[in-house]
């Protein structure tokens, strides 16, 4: 495969696994492209142009060096290290041919408030009136994106340009897979308690592994005897956590319990005020469970996967 082919691949299973449905995505396409024809000329060489088919800013080509992949170094970050281990894998004999990172470096991350508003439908879906849910999270979009305006961001990027190494990122479309397969696993299991919660998610390699070094499933608000009611992985995809006022809405939709990759101090708190339980699946475990569930279908297609920077790698195809 080349990077193009990849990236193409990428984004088919993002939106294979996207919480909203086709014609909603589409909809986000058909505002781009309306945006785009509208535009003067100067405006035109401004404007995003993968917008206009990929309806995930977070996920990018950040440097395509041309040559095909037959080996990628695989992490939850790609950082100028990563970048430089790869090199140092090719002395050793492994040659890298594609850097490919879960979260987003370059224009990935300058972009990525613009998957929050993946948010609104996400929580409609989930039983939150779609006009509160765009109501909690446009102010949040805003906020995101002014945190990632003084960052410098294209340092990873500059330095696989300089070794002439491929650097992809694939975020939410790894976020998607994540949270497809754990509220999949919840509806089916049909946990009782909020205990239960955190036994099922142990049950998944990613988790088990996780739990080993401290880092897996556990409850940030309520006790494993509480009844879990309707369970929501609320916390899986849509660029960053949402906003501390939708606690509320969620108490308002009937959800009992939500599941998270990770969550501070003041959101456990507005989730306490209103009696949602929180099991916190982790971080990075989360993450990897997202990436190897993508990685998979590129390891169908003979490509070999190097793990490195926190990714937990769990195979799930059949040899």
């Amino acid at each position: 495969m080349n990077v193009k082919e990849i990236y193409k691949l990428a984004i088919e299973q993002g939106i294979k696994n996207d919480p909203r449905d086709k014609a909603e995505i589409s909809d986000v396409l058909k505002v781009a492209a309306e945006k785009y024809k509208k535009l003067e000329k100067d405006e035109k060489e401004e404007f995003d142009a993968e917008s206009l088919t990929n309806p995930y800013s977070d996920t990018r080509i950040l440097y395509d060096s041309g040559k095909p992949v037959k080996t990628a170094l695989v992490g939850i970050d790609m950082e100028v290290g990563e970048v430089l281990l790869a090199k140092e894998l090719e002395r050793g004999g492994t040659k890298i041919d594609l850097l490919l990172s879960h979260h987003p470096e370059g224009v990935g991350m300058t972009g990525i408030a613009d998957v929050v508003d993946l948010q609104a439908p996400l929580f409609a879906k989930h039983g939150v009136p779609i006009n509160i849910a765009e109501g909690v999270t446009l102010p949040r979009i805003e906020e995101v994106r002014r945190r990632f305006m003084p960052a410098n961001v294209n340092r990873a990027v500059d330095s696989a340009r300089l070794l002439n190494i491929s650097l992809v990122s694939t975020h939410t479309i790894a976020d998607n897979h994540a949270y497809q397969f754990v509220q999949n696993l919840m509806d089916s299991k049909k946990p009782k308690t909020v205990g239960d919660v955190v036994k099922i998610l142990k049950e998944v390699p990613e988790f088990r592994k996780a739990t080993k070094d401290k880092m897996g499933p556990t409850i940030f608000c309520g006790t494993p005897e509480r009844k879990a009611g309707k369970v929501a992985a609320l916390g899986f995809t849509g660029g960053t956590s949402s906003a501390n006022e939708v606690f509320e809405k969620f108490a308002q939709a009937g959800i009992g319990t939500i599941i998270e990759m990770h969550m501070n101090e003041e959101a456990k708190k507005e989730a306490e005020k209103h009696n949602i339980n929180v099991v916190i699946a982790g971080h990075i475990a989360s993450d990897s469970l997202g990436m190897n569930l993508f990685l998979d279908e590129l390891e169908k297609k003979g490509i070999k996967i190097v793990p490195c920077s926190g990714l937990i790698r769990v195979s799930r195809v059949k040899r």
